[in-house]
């Protein structure tokens, strides 16, 4: 999503350009490089998610930007008007630039598809000598033609691009390996030896001169194609939702709010809201936009946006925040923020921010390939200039150049890191562990601390009843039975857990007659004939109630641990109290064992208060810390640690956490949290067990090793196969065949990944 140019403190503007063309992370370092040397600008290019971040003065604008994003080769789209937070023209971009995605992979697929097809006779026939019937040459160069033209035609453009600007990257080898292979090809068949009838290629693994005029090497021009389109197309699919935590978030608020005009009520879109409007919420409803109540009482549920597990008694005068949910009564709310101005908002440039301070992903085989691909192509002509000089003859000397063009054309460089992506995540997602991109696999190796979000992440993020303490002469059963009753009639959430709590123990409650909502103190009402109330100690006293010591004491012990306490009487004495809290979950003190097991240094962060922290870490094995910090407050905790020289991952499930799992080096969102914080994690624990991010970083390890090895052998391949390729002693069929086998073993070590087990 781009983004309106802004006028930063020092007086300079800022824009985000939406840069496309982009193949590999060197192509993001190219333009980098280029705006960075217009004067008066600051640029940092994103392969991740394709943008450009440009700081430029008065002497610059944007339209010099786009057009220095052109001249290198590429293309960069203006800033578009900012889209509201909620409804509205927001939902369309969203749904516009979701469908602009669909389309960029589609084409892509097509040529996928074409090459696959039309590749495997190709390769076949080349390969089994049985297959190779009278004019089967030439049936296989009809297949080639399209895959070598129309499937590989990406390349031959990015080569032709990379060209134009003095530059070679991988695709040149492709292209210039492909081609060559193909334009041999149909020399040999038209003007050499190779068309005639009944030729055959017999598979023999023999080092030998040759002239080459009786060879044909379509199935290396065609299997290349195939190979690395595959790759690109799974790496251009991990990258289609750069950015898609931005669309979560702007999409989180309601999209309707009614507002009251004339005494009347009127139903508009929340984009249209403005300062000073008054607006309706009713119960279960979301509060559209930042506000101030202006008549009623309710519980507010902030922990999407908070962190802070339980609900928010609000009244008359209280800000209120949009996106929040109204669990309880009915409130009139005076809009004083909107837009852009709103909280929602301002966390949604803290994902935006996060996400664009993060380097572009630097892939090994593209780091290879920026010194490996001008070195074979000066190989391959430094070998038919010394061929041709030592009267070896243009038959013998272009044999030998096609030859370390096909030796040396990045199959299995290009399958090293998809091959080993989609094993590993597919076996990941058996587990319940999704992995977004290979470049989110070497911080995995890196990370040294792990910041945890308290609630819906060590905790349910569930209000639970945990413990009920009953006064002498009062039964369990009996005070869960009343006390579930009229609790059961409440909407508000601790009355749920209660209620809950209660039916799950006891089975079907009694009925309830006269109940009552006593906003802040409780409820009341008749259950069985006792006149029952639940609710707070002030409740009670009201009624000239007092809790006996045993129950004032389990109170205190409750309330200094964090939990939330329930006082129970009927008939005019105090006989129990309930502790609700958001409970641990049973497998979270299992999970900080494995992860410092994994070396890791387990932090817990939260919104909660001090007291609900200590007691939730002290459960679970947590050394340190974090408590009652707001969003932005996170995501300045993972700065510095980061700025303590350590590698952060981040686990949470709420908005709230969004921009603090962007920010850190490795984030890992919880399945069962919010659309924004699944998307803007690195990794995703769609089981909603903490004991995923432990399996979760040791998948991602072992992937990450997969990928180095796969790469190593690749290269190592490569390297020792060149000089043979050079010196004349390696026909081109077997280099297309040695080349096939690198992919093969590429693919085997990959498929090794399958055997990960959970917790092992």
């Amino acid at each position: 999503m781009s983004t309106a140019t802004t006028t930063v403190a020092t007086g300079a503007a800022e824009v985000e350009l939406a840069i496309g063309g982009m193949t590999c992370a060197s192509c993001a370092a190219r333009i980098e490089k280029k705006l960075n040397r217009m004067d008066g600008v600051s640029a940092t290019v994103n392969y991740a998610t394709e943008k450009a971040k440009v700081t430029f003065d008065a002497s610059v604008s944007v339209a010099d930007l786009i057009g220095t994003v052109e001249a290198t080769g590429y293309t960069a789209r203006e800033p578009e008007p900012p889209a509201a937070p909620a409804g509205g023209a927001g939902q369309g971009d969203a749904g516009g630039e979701g469908e602009d995605e669909a389309g960029a992979l589609r084409p892509l697929r097509q040529r996928l598809i074409t090459a696959v097809l039309l590749s495997v006779p190709v390769i076949a026939m080349a390969m089994v000598p049985a297959l190779q019937f009278d004019y089967w040459q030439w049936l296989s160069l009809t297949l080639a033609a399209p895959v070598v033209t129309y499937a590989a035609w990406p390349f031959h453009k990015a080569a032709f691009t990379n060209a134009r600007h003095g530059a070679a990257a991988m695709d040149t080898l492709i292209s210039v390996g492909t081609s060559a292979a193909f334009l041999w090809s149909v020399w040999a068949l038209f003007f050499g030896t190779a068309g005639t009838p009944g030729m055959t290629h017999p598979f023999e693994l023999t080092i030998a001169r040759s002239d080459g005029s009786g060879n044909i090497y379509l199935e290396a021009a065609a299997g290349v194609t195939a190979f690395i389109l595959a790759g690109r197309y799974f790496e251009a699919r991990s990258k289609r939702k750069a950015g898609a935590a931005l669309k979560a978030l702007l999409e989180l608020g309601a999209k309707d709010v009614t507002v009251l005009r004339g005494g009347r009520e009127e139903h508009i879109p929340t984009a249209e809201l403005r300062v000073g409007d008054h607006f309706v919420v009713r119960p279960g409803e979301k509060i559209p936009t930042d506000g101030t109540v202006i008549e009623g009482s309710s519980a507010v549920d902030a922990s999407m946006l908070t962190g802070e597990s339980i609900p928010v008694e609000v009244s008359v005068g209280d800000s209120v925040t949009g996106a929040t949910l109204n669990a309880g009564g009915r409130l009139v709310v005076e809009a004083t923020r909107v837009g852009a101005d709103t909280q929602l908002a301002r966390m949604a440039k803290l994902v935006e921010e996060a996400q664009n301070g993060k380097a572009a992903a630097q892939r090994l085989a593209d780091k290879i390939s920026a010194v490996f691909v001008p070195v074979v192509i000066a190989l391959a002509l430094g070998t038919l200039g010394f061929w041709l000089g030592n009267g070896a003859g243009w038959t013998a000397a272009f044999t030998a150049a096609v030859a370390v063009l096909i030796i040396a054309c990045p199959c299995a460089l290009g399958l090293a890191t998809p091959t080993a992506l989609m094993v590993g995540t597919g076996r990941g997602a058996q587990l319940g562990i999704l992995i977004k991109g290979p470049e989110v696999l070497e911080s995995t190796r890196k990370v040294d601390t792990i910041v945890l979000d308290k609630t819906g992440t060590v905790t349910t993020g569930k209000m639970t009843l945990l413990a009920v303490h009953t006064a002498t002469g009062a039964e369990e059963t009996e005070v869960l039975r009343l006390a579930g009753a009229l609790e059961h009639a409440s909407e508000h959430p601790i009355a749920q857990a209660v209620a809950t709590g209660a039916a799950d123990k006891v089975g079907s409650l009694p009925a309830l007659e006269d109940f009552a909502n006593l906003p802040g103190l409780g409820v009341q009402g008749i259950v069985e004939g006792h006149a029952v109330l639940v609710g707070r100690e002030k409740l009670l006293a009201e009624w000239a109630i007092t809790l006996p010591a045993a129950l004032k004491e389990a109170k205190d012990r409750a309330e200094a641990a964090g939990r939330t306490v329930i006082a129970v009487a009927w008939d005019g004495e105090a006989r129990a109290v309930l502790e609700v809290a958001d409970a641990v979950k049973d497998t979270s003190a299992e999970a900080i064992s494995r992860l410092k097991a994994l070396g890791l240094t387990p932090i817990l962060l939260t919104g909660d208060n001090q007291a609900v922290t200590e007691a939730v870490a002290a459960e679970v094995g947590i050394e340190q810390v974090i408590a009652e910090v707001m969003p932005e407050d996170k995501v300045d905790v993972v700065k510095r640690l980061q700025a303590e020289g350590r590698s952060v991952a981040m686990v949470g499930d709420g908005v709230n956490d969004a921009a603090a799992l962007a920010q850190a080096d490795l984030g890992l969102a919880m399945g069962t949290g919010t659309d924004a914080a699944i998307e803007a994690g690195d990794l995703t624990l769609v089981r909603g067990d903490l004991r995923a991010a432990a399996d979760a970083i040791r998948l991602s390890r072992k992937t990450l090793g997969t990928i180095k090895s796969n790469l190593f052998w690749a290269f190592g391949y490569n390297v020792a196969a060149l000089p043979l390729a050079a010196a004349g002693l390696l026909n081109p069929m077997i280099a297309g065949a040695a080349m096939a086998f690198s992919s093969v073993f590429v693919v085997g070590n990959s498929l090794r990944l399958r055997s990960f087990r959970a917790g092992s």
